[in-house]
């Protein structure tokens, strides 16, 4: 963002009148914040609005005064909209640009809105509005983002994947249920969001600098005008309080993880080496020097950018581990953690969704590998335990089949019957019922397990309660 220059006039600053020295430019370009808490013009005008109208209620602006500041405010807006405000680094922040704003339009009368507030509580009210925004769009996005992995879940019902665990091949699994799986980890994630929320929705707006004010201002109203669930109830604590930045952040810090973790799997599985998943052609790119590759580049993306959500959760504990109460300039930076944390989710996720609607498992390329790690060989050993042979015992016998079938370079289901009758009299007569991946997936039964019926149960579940969730619209941020 660039600036325009005018001078450092004392007598321009909302404090200007204990100094009788003008500020050193170097000053003014390192304490300036507007270049990116300009992006709070929306919620400040709210905030100011809501504040005049509180204002004329209490009696501390007459009716025509307060009207005047409202629709003052609003041309502001459309202004900043349009492109017409010129950001001035010597005007320090937006709230600073808004009111000189508002003093060329209305005069002497817009010098009165300021009453009863100050820019610490001004400013964190601000703050509190943008993330309540950022994670009701964030919510709709994500419930975006489990429909697309439903979609999936529902298309690639029937394909049987290898499970794995410390990425060796485990048990099969339905891809239903692989990509139910995703579906929980993504409904934590809003979960921690809309707990995040609670705790976000309450005003700050009146604790003015740190110890409320003298004059007869109604705090209820202003709550009731904005939305919030309730007050802050100290005003020490209001104007000083970052946990729900660090909360907010925090939630977005795990999201990323999350997102990384998933990224990381199928770039994985894009490879030659495992060959179950086709990534589409546009969103991939290629080689500068090898014409042959296709790169995940946008996997690989998301996958790097979930480092910086996670720096800026550092960056906002280290910010207020030493700060004493109540407020202190170090707080301005909060939102550079904020606002780059939230943009970072919301570009992948946005990127991410389109994403996962057009990619597909390679079918015949899976299917071609079920058949080498013995998938089936946990079904035997309970199937083995079914019969009366105690666990351990089981374990240990199926261990040393899957031995002989690596001497004998051969699958669990081509060990002759007479293997098996050697280790339980007629076994082999009935065995091969439960040998093979589609026995394997047929033989589970437990509720959530990845038996067809239970999958279907899970998919039924997330297409119902996904059904009134709200679907996002283009990111404002």
């Amino acid at each position: 963002m660039g600036f325009h220059r005018v001078g450092a006039d004392v007598n321009e600053k909302t404090w200007g009148g204990r100094f009788r020295e003008a500020t050193e430019n170097i000053v003014e370009s390192f304490t300036e914040s507007v270049s990116f808490d300009a992006r709070l013009y929306s919620q400040d005008i709210r905030v100011s609005q809501a504040h005049a109208r509180m204002l004329v209620k209490v009696g501390l602006l007459t009716p025509e005064e307060g009207e005047q500041i409202v629709e003052a405010l609003q041309t502001i807006k459309n202004d900043i909209e349009a492109g017409r405000i010129v950001w001035r680094q010597e005007l320090e922040d937006i709230h600073t640009h808004i009111e000189r704003a508002l003093i060329e339009r209305v005069g002497e009368v817009g010098r009165k809105l300021h009453m009863g507030r100050s820019r610490n509580d001004q400013v964190v009210t601000d703050l509190r509005l943008w993330i309540r925004e950022a994670i009701d769009h964030l919510d709709a996005l994500l419930a975006d983002w489990q429909r697309a992995f439903l979609e999936r879940a529902e298309a690639e019902l029937d394909v049987i994947l290898p499970g794995y665990t410390h990425l060796q091949r485990a048990q099969p699994i339905l891809a239903g249920h692989y990509y139910c799986a995703w579906l929980e980890k993504w409904q934590r994630d809003r979960d921690r969001l809309a707990d995040c929320r609670k705790r976000v929705n309450v005003s700050p707006l009146g604790a003015a600098a740190l110890a409320g004010t003298s004059l007869p201002i109604d705090r209820e109203f202003v709550r009731q005008e904005l939305g919030f669930a309730t007050l802050c109830r100290n005003s020490l604590d209001a104007v000083s309080d970052r946990d729900f930045a660090v909360e907010f952040v925090s939630a977005l810090a795990l999201l990323a993880v999350h997102l990384s973790s998933w990224a990381e799997e199928w770039i994985l599985w894009a490879t030659t080496e495992f060959g179950f998943l086709d990534l589409p052609d546009r969103f991939c790119t290629g080689s500068s020097i090898m014409p042959h590759k296709k790169n995940p580049d946008v996997l690989e993306l998301i996958r790097g950018q979930a480092g910086r959500v996670m720096a800026r959760l550092t960056q906002l504990l280290t910010l207020l581990k030493g700060l004493p109460l109540s407020y202190n300039r170090d707080l301005q930076e909060d939102k550079l953690a904020v606002f780059d944390a939230s943009d970072t989710i919301m570009r992948c996720l946005t990127v991410a969704i389109p994403l996962v609607r057009a990619s597909r498992l390679r079918r015949q390329n899976i299917a071609a590998t079920l058949d080498y790690g013995f998938l089936d060989a946990t079904t035997l050993m309970e199937y083995l335990v079914r019969l009366g042979i105690p666990m351990r015992t089981a374990h240990e016998k199926v261990g040393q089949l899957v031995q002989e079938c690596e001497r004998r370079h051969c699958r669990l289901q081509d060990l002759p019957p007479e293997v098996y009758d050697a280790l339980v009299p007629g076994l082999g007569a009935s065995v091969y019922e439960v040998l093979g991946i589609e026995a394997a997936i047929a033989a589970f039964q437990s509720a959530g397990s990845t038996a067809r019926v239970e999958v279907e149960k899970q998919i039924a579940y997330w297409r119902q309660h996904l059904q009134s969730q709200p679907w996002a619209s283009p990111s404002p941020y």
